[in-house]
């Protein structure tokens, strides 16, 4: 019975070992070799001209994918070979053909982690490789590393150079031999600043690699003052009919020097364009992707490619790799009949330029010292939990990763090979120019590029110039500014004028009426003095319209602060007189002696000097004045007054603020006073108006760019204006106009108000003067 339930414990734990199935068939590799630590690798042999993996696609061979495929195994025996490294321990390899295409890459790469019956098990750990070694390009390098992130697989690139592999948050366990492209892409433009080439166009793959190398070179290119006139995106993939429409756009370009941050077979398609059409005389600046490749360095090409120059990855010698390459034979491996039979000649056997070769040399070397350091750990002093070290009989690839972070050796070359905080490695390169020798190489060490360039400079236009339609000439720029024959200044004028036609008007009304109660109501002198401030607001928004001088700069704010603080003051007075009368219903109460006529007069100077005294210290210390601005627009220049003193604008503004939201608190106080003397409820919408206009006036006067700005704030002024004069003067107006009837003290004085203070006849009869009616 306890035999049976043990059995049965045993069948539930090994049910619940989690286990991740391959969908679809196992695909056996291109390249094997059997050893005690598999390195796998994966390279693009293949790829199609419609990057999709159908039957029907056109397959081109990639000899230089497999020239580093074979450097890799080369790598690999000769270290099986070495005593001094990974003694009575060999290295094993499964390679695999990526065609392209990111999606096969990553199939590839799960096929590599998987074990040798083609599942995940034990947490994905223990798969049949240790490492992988690829891809070359940075978008399936990209998304095998993913694919890694959450397994702690280590892998190694020898030519994926994206700066964005450098995030170590997003990728944590990968490293590479070739530097960031955040290296490269500043050296190109302190290349292209050197020689002077200051107008430039630029094209760049449709890949990770391309735009993320461009986007850092034209960040740093217009740091340097580097204009560039067009950049163009290319793809091998793309139908012809975008190859052209590029060769077009450099056709019809002034600039002839291009900055090309590509691969090789992308460019290939439009160099072949650009032979077709005879476009050459071009000065190129490439990235290391294709100025050192041999694939496109062909006397053809050289008829367009002539003196390009760029940056490469170090070149270096691989002692016995040409001798191995040559005794490559059909039977070392299924996967070289195609190659044997299709496309083996001289080529494959150049080894002058072994560039992305070495960078393999070192990715491999760098795996297998790796290895050997885990091998080498004593018990008791190993870096794994209590001083452990990996089990030497069933090393995992984390092991494998903790000590490629810490590898630190020198090549037979006596390079110093080692990997910074993101797993990248000292940046170093080589400046590479394109021309024939005597030897009909494409390379050399001697600077010659191509003759007659023009438009190699970008001559920057003054600030008040920009450049033509060409782009050959400077001219003027338009200025810009609220002139008096616009429509919309016509318009604002013809309103402006009416306002201040209509309180001329109705101060004449008033002033022919002025013996009737409506009119000495709440002390004439004030409506006459509000009329005279609104008739100055009105036409003080003339003064924002036509060209800034410095007269009319300081003139437009001090006149509108001063104009509107004198209205405001005016109301306030009136509504301070409406709130105390009505307060001071107490027999003998004697408050209203305090506030008659001449406290008036003086509240309404004494606020006006106020802002006239910040008005006088902003002329003094920092007027207003006329500019320039350049800032919004590139193509013309606004002219518009600077406000000089921030401060004192502000303070402007916020004292007219102050007085309306202060006349606002006590009108509203004073609302609910009898009907027929509700002049403060009149008083409150008119502020509540007023307060609205200007509120709604900050977000779109910061909004409307240009000349509009200053259409806003005239719009505003003009608005409040109106709101004043309608909401205080047109119900009084209308009475004095077509209700004379109502103009007396029997109206005036009301049935309620009567009854109220019957027994205060003074009282009575000084409330008789506040009526608004």
């Amino acid at each position: 019975m306890l035999l049976f339930a043990l059995v049965f414990i045993a069948i539930l734990i090994r049910a619940e070992e989690p286990t991740c199935e391959r969908w679809g068939h196992a695909h056996p590799p291109l390249f094997m070799k059997k050893g005690d630590v598999i390195i796998g690798g994966i390279f693009s042999f293949h790829y199609t001209l419609e990057n999709k993996l159908l039957f029907d696609s056109k397959f081109t061979f990639r000899l230089e994918d497999f020239q580093i495929a074979a450097t890799m195994m080369f790598t690999i025996d000769e270290i099986n070979n070495r005593r001094d490294i990974l003694p009575n321990i060999s290295l094993g390899y499964r390679i695999y053909d990526s065609c392209g295409s990111t999606r096969t890459a990553v199939r590839s790469a799960l096929e590599l982690m998987s074990n040798a019956e083609g599942n995940f098990s034990e947490s994905c750990l223990r798969s049949s490789v240790h490492a992988i070694v690829g891809h070359s390009a940075s978008s399936p390098t990209i998304a095998i590393a993913r694919t890694f992130t959450d397994f702690c697989f280590t892998q190694i690139s020898y030519s994926a150079s994206c700066e964005c592999l450098s995030n170590r948050q997003d990728f944590p366990t990968f490293f590479r031999t070739i530097p960031s492209d955040y290296y490269q892409s500043r050296a190109l433009a302190q290349l292209v600043k050197q020689f002077g080439w200051t107008w430039v166009g630029t094209i760049r793959t449709d890949t990770d690699y391309g735009n993320n190398g461009m986007a850092t070179f034209l960040y740093v290119a217009q740091q340097e003052g580097i204009c560039i006139e067009y950049s163009e995106l290319i793809h091998y993939a793309n139908p012809r009919e975008k190859f052209l429409k590029v060769v077009e756009v450099i056709k019809m370009s002034t600039s002839k020097v291009i900055v090309a941050f590509t691969f090789d077979f992308d460019l290939n398609v439009l160099i072949k364009e650009l032979l077709q059409q005879n476009v050459t005389g071009l000065q190129w600046i490439g990235s290391e992707a294709w100025i050192s490749s041999r694939a496109i360095a062909t006397k053809e090409n050289f008829r367009v490619l002539g003196g390009a120059i760029g940056f490469a990855v170090r070149n270096s010698a691989i002692p016995g790799l040409k001798e191995y390459i040559l005794n490559i034979h059909p039977s070392f491996s299924p996967g070289w009949n195609e190659f044997w039979q299709d496309v083996f000649n001289n080529d494959y056997t150049n080894l002058s330029v072994l560039r992305i070769n070495y960078n393999m040399y070192k990715a491999v070397y760098a795996l297998a010292h790796s290895v050997d350091n885990l091998y080498k750990c004593q018990e008791g002093l190993g870096p794994f939990f209590n001083k452990s070290c990996a089990d030497k009989l069933r090393i995992q690839p984390w092991q494998v990763l903790h000590y490629l972070k810490m590898v630190n050796f020198s090549t037979l070359n006596g390079e110093d090979i080692y990997f910074d905080k993101n797993g990248d490695p000292v940046a170093r390169y080589e400046l590479v120019n394109w021309q024939i020798n005597k030897e009909d190489k494409k390379y050399s060490d001697l600077p010659f590029w191509v003759h007659n360039v023009y438009s190699v400079e970008c001559m920057k236009c003054p600030l008040d110039y920009r450049s033509n339609k060409e782009k050959d000439a400077c001219v003027l720029k338009d200025i810009e500014f609220l002139s008096y024959a616009e429509i919309i200044s016509l318009v604002l004028e013809a309103f402006s004028f009416f306002g201040a036609s209509t309180t001329t008007a109705v101060m004449v009304v008033f002033y022919k009426h002025k013996e009737t109660p409506i009119v000495k109501a709440n002390n004439s002198e004030l409506s006459f003095l509000l009329l005279f401030a609104l008739t100055l607001c009105f036409l003080c928004s003339l003064a924002f319209i036509g060209e800034p001088t410095q007269w009319s700069c300081m003139l437009r704010h001090t006149a509108f602060g001063i104009s509107f603080v004198l209205c405001i003051s005016c109301v306030l007075g009136k509504t301070i007189v409406v709130l105390m009368a009505f307060r001071a219903t107490l027999p003998g109460n004697n408050i209203m002696k305090w506030f008659g006529p001449t406290q008036q007069r003086l509240t309404v100077c004494t606020f006006t000097a106020i802002q006239v005294l910040i008005c006088t210290l902003w002329l003094s210390i920092s007027p207003p004045s006329p500019i320039r601005n350049m800032k919004y627009f590139t193509e013309k220049i606004i002219l518009e007054c600077d406000i000089g003193s921030g401060i004192a604008f502000y303070s402007v503004l916020g004292y007219i603020g102050f007085l309306s939201v202060l006349c606002f608190v006590l009108a509203f106080l004073a609302r609910k006073l009898p009907d027929n003397f509700n002049e403060a409820k009149f008083i409150t919408f008119s502020m509540l108006t007023f307060c609205a206009v200007w509120v709604t006036f900050i977000p779109a006067y910061i909004s409307s760019p240009g000349k509009y700005t200053v259409a806003v704030e005239i719009f505003a002024i003009l608005a409040s204006s109106f709101g004043l004069l309608s909401c205080i003067f047109v119900p009084k107006c209308y009475i004095i106009l077509f209700r004379p009837e109502n103009n007396s003290k029997k109206h005036l004085m009301g049935k309620m108000l009567i009854q109220i203070f019957s027994f205060s006849p003074m009282v009575l009869n000084f409330k008789l003067q506040l009526s608004i009616y």
